[in-house]
């Protein structure tokens, strides 16, 4: 089992390939989608502290052309719909398990396999996007949180169904940048102007103690804190999301500046913008330009996506 970036999320190893659906348009498929015009920003950083295995630079400006994107991520009761109409069966359950945060885990809970890397990561039984922390979970209370535990290939089959898709990681930073040049976070380079918190992810000691001090210990609802100035919300912290792109650290487009796309091939998937786990004391990539890597077939429980189509 390859763990990729553990502190941010495990990965599974290759085992398989998603049910595949037909693709299609939805009723009110443009629902809660924002336009994105077309435009420049500069992507990427040159932060000294990011992690250089990660190849956030070189700060680059590149054109976007304009698009639509889901203002929010894709919450349960809109993965459910897809599920009951498709008859879709995410990876997750199709292998029996999942990586569970062991402080979502209760006192009680049977022992469980831990990552060597990252104790806090649990492979646990039974752990789906319909059950979160187990078989002995559900959803009651959260139909309107990200989705989580599914797998690039469930976020790809979510897309097709949609008639919509992943967006490029180009297309998902200047989207959650919100038009800001430049900025660490979607509003601004301050983590918490004027003591506000803007977005959900640990705080206090990680991963012992979580003061809750932005209000919520794991996931929040897909539209908390407010959106950005393009309408999203949530483009930092709360769920890293899915993007159509391979990941390479070093691999970049130099030749092509305008609508920009990763790499031919890979073994990982772009993921961006940082979870409810992110805590500068070891995981600073809550912030626009941090991204990471991971196996299409990997599902954790801080994982999402959002879907774009063209404008």
């Amino acid at each position: 089992m390859s763990t990729g970036a553990p502190c941010c999320g495990p990965s599974r190893g290759g085992l398989g390939e998603a049910t595949r659906v037909a693709p299609g348009t939805r009723a009110g498929a443009d629902d809660g989608m924002m336009p994105i015009p077309l435009g420049t920003f500069w992507m990427g950083s040159e932060d000294r502290l990011a992690y250089p295995e990660d190849g956030e630079g070189p700060l680059r400006e590149v054109e976007i052309s304009a698009f639509l994107i889901d203002a929010c991520a894709v919450t349960n009761a809109q993965f459910g719909a897809f599920v009951d109409e498709a008859g879709y069966l995410t990876e997750a359950e199709r292998f029996g398990w999942s990586f569970v945060f062991a402080g979502l885990l209760p006192d009680d809970f049977p022992p469980t396999q831990a990552v060597a890397e990252a104790p806090w990561w649990r492979k646990v039984e039974g752990a789906d996007w319909f059950h979160p922390e187990g078989p002995q979970s559900s959803l009651d209370g959260r139909f309107d949180h990200p989705v989580v535990h599914v797998s690039w290939n469930d976020a790809h089959a979510y897309c097709t169904w949609a008639g919509k898709r992943l967006p490029t990681e180009a297309e998902w930073e200047r989207a959650a940048r919100g038009g800001l040049a430049r900025k660490v976070f979607p509003w601004g380079d301050e983590r918490e102007p004027g003591g506000e918190h803007r977005m959900n992810v640990w705080q206090g000691s990680f991963p012992a103690k979580n003061t809750l001090d932005d209000g919520f210990l794991g996931l929040a609802p897909a539209d908390s804190f407010p959106p950005n100035d393009f309408g999203l919300h949530n483009t930092t912290g709360n769920v890293w999301e899915w993007t159509a792109d391979w990941f390479h650290p070093t691999f970049r487009q130099r030749d092509r500046r305008r609508d920009p796309k990763g790499a031919r091939r890979g073994t990982n998937r772009v993921q961006k913008g940082g979870s409810y786990l992110c805590h500068d004391s070891y995981c600073r990539r809550y912030r626009v330009a941090a991204r990471q890597g991971s196996t299409p077939d990997s599902s954790t429980g801080n994982v999402g996506f959002r879907c774009v189509r063209e404008a």
